[in-house]
């Protein structure tokens, strides 16, 4: 699956009785409901790396996503903008689902059409106007995208990366998944019980016995 829909399908499987279709709210409110399940399930702490693209040092970073969120507006399916007159909705999943294959010349354009409610009187999109609309998004939606200034410690490099919250939450599901599934196999191996059995035992208890087996 595509980052963008495995951060969708890992709301919809955590929040089964939202009424909407997660992929219908706006990038900041996904991005929220994301935050809060990492926070949930793994804790506020995001702990991650990135490469400088000068030296391709591996530069560590550690993050408290509560922070984040305790510093951004909420926002809503209903909020809207005003850009050069025109009234534009916040984008959502959809939207950046539809321009993510689009030529970088003209995915910003695309975007913006796809949001708007009502024309203004504004002209054509050129790179002032672009800019413009996208740091009134960002204002209206600051969780849409958060961005990591990092400093390299090999070559000072200055640069900032973009937080992939949803790829946080997924490498924590398949590192959970991947260790159950050892966690299966060295009780099955020890003690022949399936997997369904293996699973009906708390967290807890499940441990005790791996344990037990392991000393």
């Amino acid at each position: 699956m595509h980052p963008l829909d495995r951060g969708l399908l890992a709301l919809s499987a955590a929040f089964p009785s939202v009424s909407d279709d997660c992929a219908d709210w706006p990038l900041g409110q996904r991005n929220r409901a994301l935050f809060e399940l990492h926070a949930c399930c793994f804790g506020p702490n995001l702990q991650g790396w990135s490469a400088c693209p000068r030296c391709s040092e591996k530069v560590e970073f550690d993050l408290d996503g509560s922070l984040l969120m305790a510093a951004s507006p909420q926002v809503s399916s209903g909020t809207s903008v005003m850009i050069r007159g025109g009234q534009f909705r916040l984008p959502n999943s959809r939207d950046l689902a539809c321009v993510l294959t689009a030529d970088p010349d003209t995915a910003g354009v695309r975007l913006l059409e796809r949001c708007r409610i009502c024309d203004g009187s504004g002209g054509a999109w050129n790179e002032a106007a672009l800019h413009d609309a996208g740091e009134i998004l960002a204002a209206a939606d600051p969780l849409a995208e958060t961005q990591l200034a990092l400093d390299c410690p090999s070559c000072s490099h200055q640069w900032n990366d973009v937080i992939d919250i949803g790829g946080f939450v997924w490498a924590e599901i398949e590192s959970r998944a991947r260790r159950l599934l050892e966690e299966v196999h060295t009780l099955a191996s020890a003690y022949g019980w399936d997997e369904a059995e293996t699973l009906s035992l708390s967290t807890a208890r499940r441990a005790s016995y791996i344990r037990m087996v392991q000393a």
